[in-house]
């Protein structure tokens, strides 16, 4: 069984992780541990990020992913391993699988302990005054102003890859505010049951389709044969296609029309008309008649 543990600082992945080493005898991978056993091998990838985290710099995706490949690939990991602070963001998400793929390996599932960033404060605060209390030494994580960096950093970084497992379909969420042993219950619930994304929907029942009837074979010579044979065309004879009708031409006389209606009608004077009509200008008219009076 391969498992990736999801949760803040203080949503109890340790406590988990450890229940499923002993049920399942599995191995519990920590990316901190790896990286310290990698250095004290004195491997090439653990000399490189030893000369790394030396000069104070955050070791690159691709040096992590090669120290869990050596160490997944180790004897004791054979059965199953639980991946503890690996991956912690998607692009590690993405190497992950990529180098699990080569290895013809897959995971079975990734377990989100889905917790109250409130009531961690809270529960961290109790813890520190009942350690006063009793007078014993502080962890360094019971410090409420290191778990809100903490958990500012895990909604920044580590929370986008509930969304990455989830469009997988490898996503199992557990309410991390119960009890231990109820929390232990779910883990081991939504093991055994797919996840919603992972099932397959049922196909809706439908009637197979009618059968077409083939169409009945005719034997040549027989009447049904004669009846289906296609007229011969004569020789010389061919079917000439009409032309399609002239519509008449109201589209033309309409434009003369309105060519007509344009033109300005020009108005001439009555006298000019009677003029006219008689052969002789109206000025001339004008002439004989002051003549005669003279």
């Amino acid at each position: 069984m391969r498992l990736i543990l999801l949760g803040p600082p203080g949503a109890g992945k340790g406590t988990q992780a450890q229940r499923l080493v002993q049920k399942h005898g599995i191995v519990q991978l920590s990316t901190g541990d790896m990286l310290r056993a990698a250095v004290r091998a004195g491997t090439l990838v653990g000399l490189r990020a030893k000369a790394i985290m030396d000069r104070g710099e955050l070791v690159p995706d691709e040096v992590v992913v090669t120290i869990v490949a050596d160490r997944i690939g180790e004897p004791d990991a054979k059965n199953g391993f639980i991946l503890d602070g690996f991956p912690r963001t998607v692009p590690q998400a993405v190497a992950l699988d990529k180098m699990l793929t080569e290895k013809g390996l897959k995971l079975d599932g990734v377990i989100e302990l889905k917790v109250d960033a409130g009531i961690l404060q809270n529960r961290v605060e109790n813890r520190l005054r009942e350690s006063a209390a009793r007078g014993e030494p502080l962890r360094s994580d019971d410090d409420p102003e290191v778990l809100k960096r903490r958990l500012d950093a895990y909604r920044e970084q580590t929370a986008p890859l509930v969304d990455y497992y989830r469009w997988q379909g490898s996503l199992r969420s557990v309410d991390g505010m119960q009890a231990i042993d109820d929390v232990e219950s779910a883990i081991h619930k939504a093991l055994t049951e797919k996840p919603p994304a992972a099932k397959q929907a049922a196909k809706p029942a439908t009637k197979p389709a009618p059968k077409e009837s083939s169409p009945a074979k005719v034997k040549p010579g027989s009447k049904a044969a004669s009846k289906t044979k296609a007229p011969a065309r004569k020789p010389g004879k061919t079917v000439k296609s009409k032309a399609p009708a002239k519509k008449p031409a109201k589209a033309a006389k309409s434009k003369a029309g309105r060519a007509k209606a344009k033109a300005p009608v020009r108005k001439v004077p009555a006298k000019a008309a009677k003029g006219r009509a008689k052969g002789r200008s109206p000025s001339r008219g004008k002439a004989a008649k002051r003549k005669s009076k003279r």
